[in-house]
């Protein structure tokens, strides 16, 4: 009888990770309120969108809709299928990298050209590509197992894709897309058993580069100088993380509360989407902060730990996913962090969840529900029942 019942607890557990699925909404609902509140001013003050306060609130709630229903599809389909159709999402999304580098499809803004143009929606293709990027990286790892220590058979093929995809980006330019992308699949190379000596090697050469992009383009030389010592030039190359330091300066502790921030009346840029967490700060305070750091941390360790749980089942594919879909939340998530606070270089890459943005909103979500569905097989398979 005492068999009966524990059997009865074990299929009866929940078949997903019901924490993880909290989390994400906790940070959809925290990005709803705060993009609301950072958006007000700015909003009321822009005749191209009819200077409607609720301008951005309800946009972002159309955007978190449609991203949750693309989420609760993609959930329903089996990791498997994920695994197949890689390689063909990964040339789509090269596809796309291309088309929006075409004037007359792709759309610029900001000196940027990141955006194609769809009749009513502008979607961004940097965003996808991360998750297509996760794919079709951990497919082919799996796939180059026994050729991974090779240099010339394993690392050299992933080398020449990724260096296409960065020159794609480089020239919309999307340089934080291309950090990111470049974080995620050089992990996920790592994690699936890169030789030691190639992964060093990858690094230097990747500090190399970087520097190299930095020194060679005036624009991003700017940007390190102003991050360097932004009180210099105030008013200048120093005006975003400036106000974005005063924002965390006001915070304090606890925040001046919900909506009255001072700062995103006009005085710090893109308040909403890039420097929604200096926002957070001066409103919600350290603490505020504080939480929002404590629910990312708790997407990467779980993405880990699911990873952990499919390594078990021998399900190697799903493992690389969930670590590099961690990475990416993860990586991400530091880099927003670490230029709200200037500690690094300013940077157009979104709070992922929290930012307002409809391309950023519904990839981050899918890709949420592919590491809710890899939980979910894994528990299956635990169970006894098939994936």
């Amino acid at each position: 009888m005492i068999t009966a019942m524990l059997n009865r607890d074990r299929i009866n557990s929940p078949s997903y990770d019901q924490g993880l699925l909290w989390v994400v909404l906790c940070l959809l609902g925290i990005g709803l309120v705060m993009v609301y509140s950072a958006s007000i001013a700015i909003a009321e003050a822009d005749k191209g969108v009819g200077y409607n306060s609720s301008y951005y609130l309800v946009h972002q709630a159309i955007f978190m809709v449609v991203a949750l229903s693309a989420a609760f599809v993609a959930f329903n389909v089996p990791v498997a299928w994920w695994q197949k159709m890689a390689p063909y999402l990964f040339l789509i999304g090269l596809a796309l990298l291309i088309l929006v580098l075409i004037p007359g499809i792709g759309l610029k803004a900001g000196g940027s050209r990141r955006w194609l143009r769809l009749f009513v929606i502008n979607p961004q293709p940097s965003e996808f590509m991360k998750l297509f990027a996760a794919m079709y990286v951990a497919d082919y790892t799996v796939r180059k197992a026994a050729v991974m220590d090779s240099f010339r058979h394993g690392f050299f093929p992933m080398l020449m894709v990724m260096l296409v995809v960065g020159g794609l980006l480089l020239r919309e330019p999307d340089f934080g897309a291309f950090a990111v992308i470049a974080a995620i699949s050089i992990s996920i190379l790592w994690l699936g058993g890169i030789n030691g000596r190639i992964f060093v090697g990858l690094l230097i050469l990747l500090v190399v580069g970087f520097v190299f992009l930095i020194w060679s383009s005036p624009y991003r030389l700017e940007r390190v100088i102003g991050f360097m010592d932004p009180w210099a030039d105030p008013y200048g190359k120093g005006y975003q993380l400036s106000h974005a330091l005063i924002a965390f300066g006001r915070g304090e502790w606890f925040g001046v509360g919900l909506g009255a921030s001072v700062e995103k009346l006009l005085y710090l840029p893109e308040a909403h989407t890039d420097f929604l967490l200096a926002v957070i700060a001066e409103e919600l305070g350290f603490v505020g902060v504080l939480g929002v750091i404590a629910l990312f941390s708790w997407i990467v360790i779980r993405s880990f730990g699911i990873a952990k749980e499919a390594i078990a089942n021998e399900r190697y594919f799903a493992a690389l996913l969930s670590q590099g879909i961690g990475v990416w939340m993860g990586v991400q998530g530091i880099i927003n962090m670490g230029v709200n606070m200037g500690l690094l270089p300013t940077k157009g890459l979104t709070l992922p969840l929290l930012s307002f943005g409809g391309s950023g909103i519904l990839a981050n979500c899918i890709a949420m529900a592919i590491m809710l569905r890899i939980d979910f097989e894994n528990r299956r398979l635990q169970k006894g029942l098939p994936a």
